[in-house]
């Protein structure tokens, strides 16, 4: 195996494990809820400390990656992640809670480029796509450790016992993969180097218009999908559980198998295909008369939704007006701030209307997503002025 596949297979496996090590309370927050005695409302406001907290990060993420390097980053914040998630099973309060996800969303932020950083680098210095099969890896990750939360929740084993239980190894399995990583040199741009925060110019928001319905409707699904099928259907904990698992399971093999249809066809027409795919799946969810039906909807929609923000990414890393990790930053800055409202938006419309019509209104973000797809081309001049 030569050096530059050994790196490639390293960094696929350090997505999977970033997704172990932010997905497993995913998997407990109507446990979570519960124990705190949260409404629907309550629990939208408690869940906007995490984009609250990583918002403040994403202005200088880029200068603290490109002062300190991918890959010490992750050695640092990777961890902060698990811990803040695990105190929140002991720190029972809705206040404890906020501030939790609030120090957490710092953590998610910073890794969260890091890696998508990182990738791009490989993706640089190889010359072959990995972009998207690293995040058929996260979502295999996310896959794996909702199936274990499932598993957990039937066996009534408490959100206490299972995050502090996988913080340990999060930590370890990161130490065996990052460390022996080699420094991979930034991609190539044309910027002035001396601007280092990550302000949003007029191409990253047009790649948040491409990608704001894929990625809000991911954030849903993992944060709502098990209360839909819990509040719509009166089913077992264990079928109520799977609904995370229909969605990731069928993004990770779309993920996994993208890139060979992304150099065929290219990414506009991949990604207006995929959001038509994505709005029949929420349609299907809305509409589902049943849990089988509810649990292929989320399925269908994870089919949609696979590669939509990973090509949203690439392409930010891609534009080249200045270093790759102030344009991912400004994306994902961009992004995030638009997305913070979005738990608390579909807390209070399925407070007052129900999980149904909170999901429904999904459906223009994915529609503004198939029109804003011909941002991908990768023969557009990214306009790179700053916004006053």
């Amino acid at each position: 195996m030569t050096a530059s596949t050994t790196v490639r297979w390293r960094v696929i496996a350090l997505f999977f494990v970033h997704a172990l090590a932010l997905g497993a309370i995913q998997t407990r927050i109507p446990d979570i809820q519960l124990l705190n005695g949260l409404s629907s409302a309550q629990l939208g406001l408690v869940l906007i400390g995490q984009p609250l907290g990583a918002l403040g990060m994403f202005l200088f993420s880029s200068r603290i990656i490109e002062r300190f390097g991918p890959r010490l980053v992750l050695m640092g914040m990777l961890p902060l992640v698990c811990v803040t998630a695990a105190l929140i099973t002991v720190l029972l309060h809705p206040i404890a809670m906020f501030v939790l996800l609030a120090i957490n969303g710092v953590g998610f932020s910073l890794t969260n480029i890091a890696i998508n950083v990182e990738a791009d680098r490989i993706e640089a210095a190889s010359g072959m796509r990995v972009m998207n099969t690293c995040h058929g890896a996260w979502s295999i990750g996310f896959l794996t450790t909702s199936l274990l939360g499932a598993a957990l929740r039937g066996l009534g084993v408490s959100p206490a016992i299972h995050l502090w239980t996988i913080a340990p190894v999060v930590i370890v399995l990161l130490a065996v993969i990052v460390l022996p990583m080699p420094v991979t040199p930034p991609r190539p741009h044309a910027g002035d180097t001396r601007r280092r925060l990550a302000w949003p110019t007029l191409a990253t928001m047009g790649l948040v218009a491409f990608g704001l319905g894929a990625g809000v409707t991911e954030g849903a699904a993992r944060a709502w999908s098990i209360i839909f099928l819990r509040d719509s259907f009166t089913v077992a904990a264990w079928i109520e559980s799977m609904a995370l698992p229909a969605l990731l399971a069928t993004m990770a093999i779309g993920r996994l198998l993208a890139d060979r249809w992304i150099d065929r066809f290219g990414p506009v027409l991949v990604a207006r295909v995929l959001a038509g795919v994505a709005i029949c799946g929420l349609l299907l969810l809305v509409a589902s008369p049943n849990a089988g039906v509810a649990l292929a909807g989320f399925g269908l929609v994870g089919i949609g939704i696979c590669v939509l923000y990973p090509l949203m990414l690439s392409a930010a890393a891609r534009l080249g007006d200045r270093p790759a990790s102030q344009n991912v930053a400004a994306t994902t800055l961009i992004f995030q701030l638009v997305n913070m409202g979005s738990p608390v938006l579909i807390g209070a419309v399925a407070g007052g209307f129900g999980i149904r019509v909170a999901f429904a209104m999904l459906l223009p973000l994915l529609v503004l997503t198939a029109v804003m797809a011909g941002r991908l081309d990768p023969t557009r001049r990214p306009t790179g002025s700053p916004l006053p």
